[in-house]
């Protein structure tokens, strides 16, 4: 991490994430084949490009998907999938970048690979 800013937007991120794949997968479990509406994958899409712009290529879940095509109409069970791919990313881009801080005696974010006094959730390794 670069900047405290970039560590404030992962941690939305991390929540945003979160929170579509909660309310995505009721909906995959219900009906796992019917198409997302459009506004929800505008805001599905908004958070995979900020997600995208964030991780370095070795998190990026896959290098060639930016978007869901609106005209491909993804099903509930299509987006569930790939935002699974981008939580385990996220997870694993935010362990990499925190470290345990005795004096603190908890998780403390990295910035530019120091310990920064940012406290951090413990890694879910």
């Amino acid at each position: 991490m670069v900047t405290e800013d970039d560590i404030m937007e992962l941690e939305k991120l991390v929540g945003q994430l979160k929170s579509l794949h909660t309310e995505i997968g009721i909906l995959s479990r219900k009906s796992p084949n019917d198409a997302v509406n459009e506004f929800k994958l505008k805001l599905i899409n908004k958070t995979i490009a900020r997600t995208n712009n964030l991780l370095i290529s070795e998190f990026i879940p896959y290098e060639d998907f930016t978007e869901f095509e609106k005209d491909d109409c993804p099903s509930n069970s299509d987006v569930i999938l790939v935002i699974s791919q981008y939580l385990e990313e996220v997870e694993r881009f935010r362990n990499h970048h925190i470290v345990w801080c005795k004096k603190k005696l908890s998780y403390v974010y990295k910035l530019n690979g120091e310990s920064s006094k940012i406290q951090a959730e413990a890694p879910s390794w």
